[in-house]
């Protein structure tokens, strides 16, 4: 679904955006925006006036019908350009939506009818929409998968282009972490087997097309307050305008409602107020073009205040190819029987890790017939076979048969069983233990009858560029954290190498809970990412919870982000959004607060220089007359919403330096650009409109 435009106005979306403009008019859909909603008001006390200048003729003092009507049309369009912003940020979204909608359509779904517990082996072809809750369905090569589920048998080749926009299939297959799969998805080879996971109409897609369209978009904590913030200024504005006028009287200096008015509008933000859901929107939509569903836009924003990161050193600061590169036995076993138990031991284990284990064993066996027995007859020939799956609690798997335990694990959960039944660690694997780890490796130990046979060395890689980016984030002030399952030496020896501030080691789900919180209780946000049902607590306690697509249905729920593309580096582009977006709207309100600076000197000396002359000092513009300033002022601030429209939607360069030193950059560049600018705009309009007034 990577769909990226080579231009912000794609000609469809254009159109569509203006005729929106002209809906979002309504007095229901400005109220939502209080700055906006008073420019709306004043627009509508301009029309009367204009309507009671044409009936009655003009008295002079609230100048000609033409100047009227000229600030009244300005007003009104500087309302369609405010709307024309949110309406080009929704209407992006909406052409993603559109996308999505293509892969959504009705698809057969291949039904297996539940009886009780038992599933009946008749396939009835339903319509994907009546599949319900808990339904069953099968899957075969060719097949479009009608709804989410998880695999509860079997193991296929899925194209998930239509969701990623990635090419290469990828294999999900049940009783993992990469069980879950996406309606509209299709099966490229094998068969499945699928519990549908959802209700009708709150599938993946069908959420991610209620938020890319913004249906489900609700103001953010910071948005609601600005916009506050922004009503309080203009509060004040009202006040000032009021007041102006008994002083006009005053000084005989009689000030039109049009000057008024057109005081207000300039002073009040009416740059930030209208590009303000614009900013927020295209938010959510940069992150959507990162492959990055965000389930709210407050998602998005906290991801911009994160101050710690945890992730998963597998996949994300290594290849997380780890595999299986050594046998090394203990010197009273052979090699050939620690091979069979480690193999025995692994049988059960569906991690990578763990297959790794039995393909090097097949390349090493003597008897090359040793590993199909072992996977096809062995269980069959012993009554008492129960396999021990591992699970991240253990740390460990294993296998029970014919008075026989063997269990291959993390070095601290088989030295907890070892020391239990009274036997030791020997010396050498000790020693062996602690020459992997220091190497960056990860050993895992075999023991059969709480007697440790040997050490398995497993080894990964660490993605190269990774360090750089870690130091991204340090500049940015972020707080890195590893999360691993490895032993500490192993850890450290990582951690140091990739260059992450710090490390959890031979962490369980709970050690993960535990940081968020401790981290969360000393005022700190957390983002974290994951994929599995572990996961799941985690991912909702986290500030910013990224779960992967390819996870399981709990890490979805849990989180508040789902990464399409399963890129565990991703929650670093994240955070990077997240600050852009920040950055993007402090930097565009300062701008508009500083524009009132200049307007101020167009419009004041403007409504007083006839009745006080000496304000003339106060016209540094030497703007040509009262009615061309206050026409400039107005026409300037009408057309510096649609010229700032594709900064609000692409957002404010982000350079990862300190939060002072961004600061000043942007103070200097948007607080100082946002006072010249002004000035250069209006005198340039008022040469222009000089001509007429």
């Amino acid at each position: 679904m990577k769909n990226q435009h080579t231009s912000l106005f794609q000609k469809d979306q254009f159109i569509e955006a203006l005729k929106d403009s002209f809906l979002k008019l309504s007095p229901s859909k400005m109220f939502r925006n209080p700055v906006m909603f008073l420019v709306w008001t004043g627009t509508l006390v301009m029309l009367g006036v204009c309507v009671q200048i044409a009936v009655n003729g003009s008295n002079g003092a609230q100048r000609t019908l033409a100047y009227n009507i000229i600030i009244t049309a300005v007003l009104f369009v500087t309302l369609l350009f405010a709307n024309f912003a949110e309406a080009i940020a929704e209407a992006r979204g909406k052409a993603q939506a559109n996308s999505l909608r293509k892969t959504r359509e009705e698809t057969p779904a291949k039904k297996i009818d539940l009886v009780g517990e038992m599933t009946l082996n008749e396939i009835r072809i339903v319509p994907s929409s009546t599949l319900q809750l808990n339904d069953i369905f099968v899957c075969e090569p060719g097949d479009i998968i009608p709804t989410d589920g998880e695999i509860i048998e079997g193991l296929a080749t899925i194209d998930e282009s239509a969701i990623t926009g990635e090419s290469a299939p990828v294999i999900r297959e049940a009783g993992g972490d990469k069980s879950s799969v996406t309606g509209g998805t299709k099966v490229l080879s094998d068969k499945i087997k699928v519990k549908v996971t959802t209700k009708p109409g709150e599938s993946f897609l069908d959420k991610m097309i209620a938020l890319v369209e913004g249906a489900s978009r609700q103001k953010t904590p910071n948005e609601i307050a600005l916009t506050i913030l922004l009503a309080g200024f203009s509060l004040v504005f009202i006040i000032v305008c009021t007041t102006l006028k008994p002083f006009g009287d005053f000084a005989h200096s009689p000030i039109p409602i049009a000057a008024l008015i057109a005081l207000f509008v300039c002073l009040i933000p009416t740059t930030i107020g209208g590009l303000l859901s614009a900013i927020g929107i295209a938010g959510m939509d940069r992150a959507l073009r990162a492959n990055v569903i965000t389930k709210s836009g407050k998602a998005v924003e906290t991801a911009g205040d994160i101050d710690v990161l945890l992730l998963d050193k597998t996949g994300t600061i290594t290849i997380g190819n780890r595999k299986a590169t050594h046998f090394w036995p203990a010197h009273n076993t052979g090699e050939q029987d620690f091979m069979e138990a480690a193999v025995l031991g692994s049988l059960a284990d569906e991690t990578p890790e763990g297959k790794s284990i039995v393909e090097l064993a097949s390349g090493l066996f003597k008897d090359k017939n040793y590993i199909p027995y072992a996977q096809q007859q062995f269980s069959s020939e012993h009554s008492s076979y129960k396999p021990i799956p591992f699970t991240a609690e253990t740390r460990c798997s294993g296998v029970n048969f014919s008075g026989v335990h063997i269990r291959k694990g993390a070095m601290d959960a088989i030295t907890r069983l070892v020391q239990k039944a009274g036997n030791y660690i020997p010396a050498e694997t000790l020693a062996k233990t602690k020459e992997i780890a220091s190497n960056g490796g990860t050993p895992l130990v075999v023991a059969q009858n709480d007697v440790v046979l040997g050490v398995i060395e497993l080894q990964d890689i660490i993605k190269p560029g990774i360090q750089e980016r870690f130091e991204r984030l340090r500049r940015m002030g972020i707080k890195t954290v590893m999360v691993t399952g490895d032993n500490p030496l192993t850890a450290k020896f990582i951690a140091e190498k990739a260059g992450v501030d710090d490390f959890i080691a031979e962490a369980k789900p709970e050690d993960k809970m535990n940081y968020i919180r401790k981290e969360q209780a000393e005022g700190r946000l957390v983002a974290m990412m994951g994929d599995g049902t572990n996961d799941a607590p985690a991912l909702a306690q986290a500030d910013v919870g990224v779960a992967m697509n390819s996870g399981t249905q709990a890490a979805k729920e849990a989180g508040n982000m789902v990464d399409l593309d399963n890129d565990p580096t991703k929650l670093i582009e994240v955070v990077e959004i997240g600050k852009q977006l920040l950055m993007t709207r402090g930097t565009l309100t300062t701008f508009s607060i500083a524009n009132d600076v200049a307007k101020y000197f167009a419009i004041i000396p403007a409504l007083f220089i006839a009745a006080i002359p000496s304000l003339q000092g106060l016209n540094i513009m030497r703007l040509h007359s009262p009615e061309s300033a206050i026409l400039s002022a107005v026409i300037f601030n009408a057309i510096i919403i649609p010229l700032l429209i594709p900064l609000a939607l692409k957002g404010v360069a982000y350079k990862p330096i300190g939060a002072s030193a961004l600061l000043r950059r942007n103070l200097f560049i948007y607080g100082l650009g946002g006072i010249i600018v002004p000035f250069i705009g209006i005198k340039l309009i008022d040469l222009m409109t000089g001509l007429l007034f």
